[in-house]
């Protein structure tokens, strides 16, 4: 399973800091080829992409939630036309002849219709696959939600903090971070697999398109990025796309940064700096958030951005 601080299956991390170790504590066979191979060995794809589905009709109108089950709530045609949108972006980065994409997908009907979209935008042979994901659904927040209820549980979500509360008969955030959590290291060994059949190019995109906070908890899980971090970032608008980039620096060392625009999606009320620190050593891309008052705490900053968080994670 994946490590904190980038030792085994972190791809930001430094190439020649990666290791893998046995349950005796030394280096096993396979991390000692891959180790004498150097550096640059492993395969990193051009880009990882996290798109948020287009506006559904549950981000229109809360009482949705009461009638229909969260995971088959449709599209509004605000959120059709969102998700073409995110087509035509996503068709512009895999303008590269050699270029291509993998994509993952949540099982939600807002998702998989995000999907259908873009798929009828982006070149058909530049799609080497499709895949289902149910590690990257949203956060559940219990059967059939009441309105009223929920309203109170967001209330009582931000003074207790984002990341660790828990909604009646659903999950936390910590909960939907340790199931992608999960899910980034398939995503390691699918690259893997796929490089071995001569499958990807130095081109190749990771496509996911899921949920605000699935995307949110990947960004958190992949830059290390701290608990109070984490309360400070924003859902990414409907039908956007964060983009991370892979770098390299003259030593043949690789690792992914956010885009500025990217990172201005996350931006919640000028709360990220947008100036670039190495965050955990050379090899992490990440910026400095910073509050925008440091005379507010953070519950304040909290209870004044309620009414701008969605139900919908």
């Amino acid at each position: 399973r994946p490590r904190v601080n980038g030792r085994q299956l972190c791809l930001t991390s430094e190439s020649h800091q990666t290791r893998t170790f046995s349950r005796t504590g030394h280096m096993s066979r396979a991390a000692v080829t891959a180790a004498a191979r150097g550096a640059s060995s492993r395969f990193r794809p051009k880009r990882i992409i996290l798109v948020r589905h287009g506006e559904s009709l549950g981000n229109l109108d809360e009482a949705t939630y009461t009638r229909i089950p969260d995971w088959k709530i449709p599209l509004t045609e605000r959120g059709v036309q969102e998700s073409i949108s995110a087509g035509l972006q996503i068709s512009r980065l895999l303008e590269h002849p050699d270029a291509n994409a993998f994509i993952y997908v949540s099982p939600y009907m807002r998702a998989r219709a995000t999907l259908d979209e873009v798929l009828k935008l982006v070149d058909p042979a530049k799609v080497v696959s499709v895949r289902e994901e149910p590690r990257i659904s949203e956060q559940q927040f219990g059967n059939l939600q009441s309105v009223a209820r929920m309203r109170e549980a967001k209330l009582r979500r931000n003074e207790f903090g984002r990341f660790y509360y828990r909604f009646d008969d659903g999950e936390s955030a910590l909960d939907v971070y340790s199931r992608v959590s999960s899910f980034i290291a398939t995503v390691y060994r699918d690259i893997d697999t796929l490089e071995r059949r001569g499958v990807l190019t130095p081109e190749t995109n990771i496509v996911i398109i899921s949920h605000g906070l699935s995307a949110r908890t990947f960004l958190m899980r992949w830059f290390q990025l701290s608990v109070q971090m984490f309360e400070q970032l924003s859902n990414q608008p409907n039908g956007t796309l964060l983009v991370m980039e892979r770098r390299e620096n003259a030593k043949g060392e690789q690792w992914y940064e956010l885009t500025q625009k990217s990172w201005q999606l996350l931006n919640l009320k000028g709360t990220i700096d947008s100036d670039r620190v190495l965050a955990h050593g050379t090899g992490f891309g990440s910026r400095k958030l910073v509050s925008s008052s440091d005379s507010d705490s953070l519950d304040e900053r909290l209870r004044r951005r309620l009414d701008d968080i969605p139900i919908d994670g």
